[in-house]
């Protein structure tokens, strides 16, 4: 699936994601291939990926939104 995680600074990652972790209103959650559709706010937090090579990555966010559609996991973050 494909990562994007954007801020309005920059692009910090877009590629290719085995796992993403997101730290959502109501709890972290886990978004693997095939994920369901949805949209979610962002809490401050962590995201964490795991790349296709097993390297796990994390990005310290203050907040944002995130939308997962089609294996497109599009995070926007502050």
């Amino acid at each position: 699936m494909t990562l994007e995680l954007i801020s309005s600074h920059a692009v910090l990652f877009k590629g290719e994601a085995e796992s993403v972790t997101l730290p959502g209103a109501l709890g972290s959650f886990t978004v693997l291939k095939n994920h369901a559709p949805l949209i979610s706010v962002l809490q401050p937090g962590e995201v964490r990926y795991r790349t296709p090579e097993g390297e796990e990555k994390r990005v310290a966010i203050k907040g944002g939104l995130v939308d997962v559609d089609n294996n497109v996991i599009a995070v926007c973050v502050y």
